[in-house]
């Protein structure tokens, strides 16, 4: 009881940071506000300038922000736990190249095809990409520096494919070029609504699956000797991770980093279980992604930095340190 309740702490604490950023944010951008004005703008959202500006611009963003890291996050976790392995994240299988990839190509050569079909394309190039990982690497059961080099490999490969395609595109390809750029400026509440029913279907299927997740964390094996179909189940909590970076990609872009780097902040805090596992990486997902846009608006305002920068100050340190660990092969599950 006591380790649930020092999780749920740990949550609410998390949550209460990120809120508070998230307010913070309304006063960065192009035009700085002051926080008696935002929060006047906040209770007045149909007045003035300043209301317009944070109901339709920046409290959007902030709130696609928080769902994309929450998103990416969790996607990481699931992949780390599924395969055993602390590299596996959405930018390191191959996850996140593949739905770039499908997605630009779509847009393309296809542009009659409506945006609305982008997050099923994402999900069908973000599988074919992590299928190809998976068989390069031994179905995933190589080491963990296999599965790294597995997925950047088939990531430089479809990033040549992308550019490729992108020489082909002539004028449509500036716009492509900023959103793969990835980032969330002049994102709005239509993009927030685009990109939930996936997000909320992906975490929806994490939580419902935990237990499943958890037995998973301590071996095929073990999981299997549990009852656990792992047959069915694996490519269930595969989907579900590639259903997330897919609802994400379309509107963000390709984001690094946070996908690896949230599951093992996470793990320094020690859930009491699997359950506990995703939601704080939800909040943590999230809480950094709105931290990393938040700067991206604020540091050199009113210019923007991309958010790639600030996510791989967080992600870089975590890689290399994971990579330079001792004993990095050997994996250790989730508590159920």
């Amino acid at each position: 009881m006591k380790r649930h309740s020092r999780s749920a702490s740990i949550l609410l604490t998390i949550l209460a940071g990120a809120l508070v950023i998230f307010v913070l944010g309304l006063l960065f951008g192009a035009k700085p506000m002051t926080m008696t004005k935002a929060v006047s703008a906040l209770l007045s959202p149909n007045q003035g300038t300043d209301g317009i500006i944070v109901w339709t611009l920046r409290m959007p963003r902030s709130l696609a922000a928080f769902l994309a890291g929450a998103a990416l996050a969790t996607a990481g976790f699931l992949l780390q736990s599924v395969t055993r392995n602390p590299l596996a994240a959405p930018d390191l299988t191959g996850v996140s190249a593949g739905a770039v990839t499908a997605i630009v190509t779509t847009f393309i050569f296809f542009p009659a095809v409506s945006s609305v079909y982008y997050p099923p394309i994402g999900m069908a190039g973000g599988m074919g990409a992590a299928g190809l990982t998976l068989f390069a690497s031994n179905g995933g059961r190589g080491s963990p520096l296999h599965l790294a080099l597995s997925g950047v490999t088939v990531a430089l490969f479809l990033s040549a494919i992308t550019t490729y395609v992108l020489l082909r595109g002539g004028p449509q390809s500036p716009s492509v070029l900023f959103w793969l750029s990835g980032g969330f400026q002049g994102r709005s509440w239509p993009q927030v609504v685009y990109m939930l029913p996936w997000i909320v279907i992906g975490l929806f299927g994490a939580l419902v699956s935990h237990r499943v997740i958890g037995l998973f964390g301590l071996g095929d094996e073990t999981a299997a000797g549990m009852g656990v179909n792992t047959a069915v189940w694996k490519p269930i909590i595969l989907i579900c991770a590639i259903i997330l970076v897919a609802g994400v990609t379309p509107v963000a872009g390709p984001i690094a980093f946070i996908g690896l780097a949230a599951p093992h902040l996470v793990r320094l805090l020690r859930p009491a279980d699997t359950l506990w596992s995703i939601l704080l990486n939800i909040a943590l997902g999230g809480a950094l992604l709105v931290t990393a846009d938040a700067l991206s608006r604020s540091v050199a305002a009113p210019r923007e930095i991309p958010v790639g920068i600030f996510t791989a100050l967080i992600g870089g340190p975590v890689f290399i340190y994971l990579i330079q660990r001792r004993g990095l092969g050997m994996t250790t599950g989730p508590r159920t």
